[in-house]
């Protein structure tokens, strides 16, 4: 039987409302629903090949070699697509990423965005941009959001069928600009994977889901109307109660750096002072400033000025995951 082959790149995404804790850890239901948006200047590309020769699923990632916990992963995903097609072979997958792994900056959506479309149409399937943004769900939450391009939204649903993500907002809406202030490039110690399981353990946990719909039509209707303000106030809001549910989990998280919280206070004051941006944080130590594309230039001279900044990436709106 013939080598069965296919690649895609798809992007990671910053979320401004968050996806913290699951109702079904299986197949990864949110408590709430979330909004994001694409960074199109990052990307995963990964292509899938689905081989005779091979007596298990292998997986390479930036050319090495990768065994343990992260293949298992891979290998379930895969079992997944084995099971909705006629491909019942193993399967080489190698991914390369332009941007750190591990350190907050959604490595796994982009990761498994890829990989639901690449192997998929390497088992011979022909998913709707709907099936694949499930699919991509059962590898990593925050996955089925890079599905849809420019502006998404993750229906949280209340099973496997209903919970996606679409698209709210197409990439050339509303120029916004992502740079991403990195403070640290190390693997986090907690993946968010085993971090989700915990989130019913904070006192704040309920509090911040049930109130959840009240920030999302925020959100939603900011992007719409593209009201940078309305958008700061509440995708800030969202980003701290998260992380305070973080740090009263059993056991806690503390993702924040020092540094961190040392950029958070600055962007707040600069905002304060007239200047559009404001910062989000994801699983991880790294800030997202969020800016009009008009300020961006502006707003990285400031920051370059900060002591302790590893790297600034910058990150223009992306589109959908696409097959190359």
């Amino acid at each position: 039987m013939a080598v069965r082959t296919a690649a895609a790149i798809a992007h990671p995404n910053i979320a401004f409302i968050k996806y913290w804790g699951n109702k079904d850890d299986l197949l990864r239901l949110p408590m709430n629903g979330s909004i994001s948006m694409n960074l199109g200047t990052l990307y995963t590309k990964t292509v899938v090949s689905f081989r005779d020769e091979l007596h298990c699923d292998t997986l390479k990632i930036n050319d090495k070699e990768i065994n343990g916990e992260a293949l298992t992963r891979v290998a379930k995903f895969l079992d997944i697509i084995r099971s909705m097609s006629a491909e019942p072979r193993f399967a080489s997958v190698e991914s390369v990423n332009n941007f750190p792994i591990g350190a907050g900056i959604a490595s796994s959506a982009s990761a498994f965005a890829a990989l639901a479309l690449a192997g998929s149409a390497a088992a011979g399937m022909e998913l709707s941009e709907a099936e694949c943004s499930r699919l991509a769900r059962r590898g990593s939450g925050s996955a089925c959001r890079s599905v849809p391009g420019g502006y998404s939204e993750w229906l949280a649903g209340d099973d496997d069928q209903s919970s996606l993500s679409i698209s709210i907002a197409a990439e050339d809406y509303w120029d916004l600009i992502d740079l991403i202030v990195v403070v640290s490039e190390s693997h986090k110690k907690v993946g968010s994977t085993a971090g989700h399981r915990m989130a019913v353990t904070s006192p704040y946990q309920q509090m911040r889901v049930e109130s959840a719909p009240e920030r999302l039509l925020e959100c939603r209707n900011a992007i719409l109307q593209r009201d940078f303000n309305r958008l700061a106030e509440v995708s800030e809001k969202d980003s701290t109660m998260m992380h305070a549910v973080m740090m009263t989990q059993n056991p806690p998280l503390f993702y924040w750096e020092p540094l961190s919280l040392d950029i958070i206070k600055t962007i707040m004051d600069w905002r304060k002072d007239g200047f559009p941006c404001f910062a989000t944080l994801d699983a991880g130590p790294n800030v997202h400033i969020i800016c009009p594309a008009s300020v961006s230039a502006a707003l990285q001279q400031r920051l370059d000025k900060i002591p302790g900044v590893k790297e600034i990436i910058r990150s223009n709106i992306g589109g959908a995951a696409v097959l190359v």
